[in-house]
């Protein structure tokens, strides 16, 4: 048997629900000395990376799928078309629900393209060096619904 905390913090390492239940009903209740301010402030930092990862992997997914509708247009689906919607449409609320993340795309379209790119060549089967070592795309134009790379034969 788990033996039962004294005190909010060590209920933060050994139930993290019960801890959130826990710090919530001290704050409500106006019981801030009792409040394990670490881990609040802890948590409330993970939110802020976890909003920046998620954005961050959507657009690598988003530059895979980019990348694949150019160089391998045989292949084209509505499945891939589908993907650069939905990756589209999820940077986009993002962005609305946290306009502070707005330059965020622009700041790490070259890491993000990195590894769209990998990811694109290992899934088409491709030579890396098929792709640019560079972005091609404008932020403006990854970001943007309507916009679809030409095809380039190979």
């Amino acid at each position: 048997m788990t033996p039962i905390p004294k005190n909010t913090a060590q209920l933060y390492e050994i139930d993290f629900v019960a801890w959130t239940e826990k710090t919530v009903q001290l704050i409500r209740a106006g019981q801030f000395e009792q409040v394990d301010w670490d881990s609040v402030i802890e948590e409330i930092e993970n939110l802020g990376r976890s909003e920046r990862r998620e954005l961050k992997s959507r657009l690598e997914v988003l530059l895979q799928h980019l990348l694949k509708w150019q160089y391998q247009s045989i292949m084209r689906s509505g499945s891939w078309r589908n993907t650069i919607n939905e990756q589209r449409n999820r940077i986009a609320d993002l962005l609305q629900e946290s306009p502070s993340l707005k330059s965020y795309p622009e700041e790490v379209l070259a890491q993000c393209y990195d590894r769209g790119l990998k990811a694109a060549s290992n899934e088409t089967e491709l030579p890396i060096n098929t792709f640019p070592v560079e972005c091609p795309y404008l932020i403006a134009q990854v970001l943007d619904a309507e916009f679809l790379p030409d095809a380039i034969d190979l």
